[in-house]
Order: structure tokens, then C-alpha cells, then sequence
């Protein structure tokens, strides 16, 4: 199963990859991974995705604890929260095709952010079931790149407490 995991860690030099050589180390997989920073400058929020049953993202989610950074963790998967992604695809335009390319792109409310005679860039930003239906829509035109963001997510509702912990200076 999917699962959608929040990290605060504090934003320094080598966090992120003691994140993912904690992944690769332990054996599990990243199916998408973003980071940047919070309202706090010296936090930032990693939404990573992976999959797992509810054993291995128990495992995850306790190694993720335990990182020298790591401030909250949060598996999103079952709370009630929001998840966003962005994905920029590149079509092949074939003559007489480039009304419909555009019908398509106005139903996903997508933007039009280069074109050239032989293709149209898209930009389509939701749930990643909707960058999904928009790519599989447009296949039929010939993709020719595509680039997609990871997904951010963040917990409905009430904000998440960011407490500033104290670091350790030796």
C-alpha cells in the first residue's frame, strides 16, 4: 500500500541525505520524494512516498525518528489531508491536433507554458490521480517528456505544532 509520509527535519547540510541513505540502507523504496523549507527558515518538510505494509512503514517511520535531524514525523496516509503534485508533459503537436491538445488541457485547468510547431508543454498541477488522467488523455498525441514534482501533502485542518528543538553544539 501507498503511504504518504510528512518529515520535519531541520533545514542543515547532509539532512536529506541521511534520509535517503536511511531508504536505501534499510531496503526500502522512494516512490517520490520533495523538500523545502516551512514558515520556519530553519525547518524543512519532506513529503516522501513509499510503499509498504503496515509493518515496513511502522519500521520507516520509527528509523525516520531516529535520525539526528528529524523533528516530527507524520504518516499522512490515513489522516484526512491534502495532496498536491505538478507535472510538466510534453506532446507531439500532429497537424490538426493542437484544438484538441488544448480541450484537453483546459478540462485538468492546465497551462500552455511553451509551444513550438512540433510540440505543446503543459503544466498540470493536483492529485496525483489527475497528473495520471491528464498524461494517459495525452499519450494518444505522443508524449515526449515528462516531469513530475513528487507530491507535497500537509494534514487537514488544524496547523502542525512546529516546536524548534535545540541542537547540540560540540
Amino acid at each position: 500500500m501507498k503511504h504518504t509520509i510528512s518529515v520535519l527535519v531541520e533545514n542543515r547540510f547532509g539532512a536529506f541525505d541521511r534520509v535517503a541513505t536511511m531508504f536505501s540502507g534499510k531496503g526500502f523504496n522512494i516512490r517520490s520524494i520533495s523538500i523545502g523549507e516551512t514558515e520556519i527558515e530553519e525547518i524543512s518538510r519532506m513529503t516522501i512516498v513509499t510503499e509498504g505494509d503496515d509493518k515496513i512503514i511502522d519500521q520507516v517511520v520509527k528509523q525516520l525518528n531516529r535520525l539526528i535531524d528529524t523533528i516530527k514525523v507524520v504518516d499522512l496516509t490515513l489522516t484526512p489531508h491534502v495532496e498536491r503534485e505538478l507535472a510538466l508533459i510534453k506532446v507531439s503537436v500532429p497537424k490538426g491536433t493542437l484544438e484538441e491538445i488544448k480541450n484537453i488541457n483546459d478540462i485538468f485547468r492546465g497551462n500552455v507554458v511553451d509551444i513550438t510547431h512540433r510540440s505543446v508543454t503543459i503544466e498540470v498541477t493536483g492529485p496525483p490521480d489527475k497528473i495520471d488522467a491528464a498524461i494517459n488523455l495525452l499519450s494518444q498525441f505522443g508524449i515526449k517528456e515528462v516531469a513530475r514534482s513528487g507530491i507535497v501533502g500537509l494534514k487537514r485542518g488544524e496547523q502542525t505544532k512546529i516546536q524548534k528543538v535545540k541542537t547540540l553544539t560540540t
